[in-house]
């Protein structure tokens, strides 16, 4: 936890499983304008901002860029690492794992994080090999503005579902849902329970 402290991940790595409300999210889409990047309702225009993103994950969403070209549809399949593979590497660790071992722990649990929960594809079996880089120094990975990255790659798959022969959808879904439900508390139940961060658990 010390690691995924340290680059800046702790609070996101306890996020916990989200039911998806596929009947919201696709009440959301159907509403998406890609030309102004907003959710077009009949009392008015929103949008998920930086700030929800900071207020939901908890990623920063200040520091530098996350650069990078995307990945073509020639390369994704060889430019992943499969979840199954990480957690069979890296899942079980001994009680004499050296500081190493530890830090290697830490960067396939933010691999896994990255690829299963903050910028997951439709298929969320694998993560690009591209965010690797961007983990060699633990110390530096919070220097970045994940929740930017977050923001438009979320941005970039709703322009993406809005064409009618697009069949599914990956990203930040959790975020999505749990930003709709906190903006418009009319769509959710009350529940008694602390505050607790990242939002998105409460």
């Amino acid at each position: 936890m010390a690691y995924l402290e340290l680059a800046g991940f702790g609070s996101v790595a306890q996020i916990w499983y989200t039911v998806l409300r596929f009947d919201l999210l696709s009440a959301l889409v159907e509403r998406w304008r890609p030309e102004t990047h907003t959710f077009h309702f009949p009392c008015g225009e929103c949008t998920v901002t930086l700030e929800d993103v900071a207020l939901q994950l908890r990623l920063p969403i200040d520091g530098s860029p996350l650069l990078g070209d995307s990945q073509g549809d020639g390369e994704s399949y060889f430019s992943g690492l499969q979840f199954t593979w990480l957690k069979t590497k890296y899942g079980q660790l001994s009680v004499t794992a050296t500081e190493g071992e530890l830090m290697c722990a830490a960067q396939a649990y933010i691999m896994h994080i990255i690829g299963g929960e903050i910028m997951p594809d439709a298929s969320n079996d694998k993560v690009h090999l591209m965010y690797l880089p961007l983990l060699v120094d633990l110390s530096s990975v919070s220097s970045y503005s994940w929740g930017s990255a977050v923001l438009a790659v979320l941005y970039r798959e709703l322009y993406r579902v809005t064409d009618p022969k697009v069949r599914d959808i990956g990203r930040c879904l959790s975020l999505l849902q749990s930003w709709a439900l906190y903006r418009m508390p009319f769509l959710a139940s009350i529940r008694h329970q602390p505050y607790v961060y990242p939002l998105l658990n409460k």
